[in-house]
């Protein structure tokens, strides 16, 4: 699976980047009834930090995100799943397309560590430029200031050049 559908399936909630348990499904191939069966199995693997169960108000604007009707689609607060989750999801769903799955999912998850690292450094690197470009324009004012400050001692002066008669 494409890294970047799999990326596009990374939401951030609660300040933590998750996948939902209805994407997972998808992603999967089975019905996301029996993901949620399988983790209530085992919810002594998914501590908070691994998963949540999304509140009320999260779900309310996730449903309004996903344009989903009262007649059909989900129905029921989704589980959210860390990066620790999704690979613990590894250990209970143990078919080859699980695993091949999870493989990819773990993969975007590095994907978007190694970007967002960028972008910090980037955002110095560029923070630098910033202080070291107003320190220039900082001398450079200085020196302007003190060229107009040397005009005004110089109005004493007679102008040199012809006299218009």
């Amino acid at each position: 699976m494409e890294l970047q559908i799999i990326q596009n399936k990374i939401y951030e909630i609660r300040g933590l980047r998750v996948m939902l348990d209805f994407d997972l499904a998808e992603m999967y191939e089975t019905e996301t009834k029996r993901l949620k069966e399988a983790v209530r199995r085992n919810l002594n693997r998914f501590p908070a930090d691994f998963m949540f169960e999304l509140n009320p108000n999260e779900w309310k604007i996730l449903r309004t995100q996903f344009a989903t009707s009262s007649w059909g689609g989900v129905r029921y607060q989704s589980f959210a799943f860390t990066e620790q989750g999704v690979a613990m999801l590894a250990s209970i769903l143990n078919s080859p397309k699980a695993i091949e799955i999870n493989i990819s999912i773990v993969r975007a998850f590095i994907a978007l560590r190694q970007y967002a690292l960028g972008y910090a450094e980037l955002n110095q690197k560029l923070e630098n430029f910033m202080i070291e470009t107003n320190m220039q324009f900082n001398d450079i004012y200085q020196a302007l200031t003190e060229m107009a400050s040397q005009k005004d001692i110089s109005k004493g002066r007679t102008p040199i050049g012809y006299i218009k008669k």
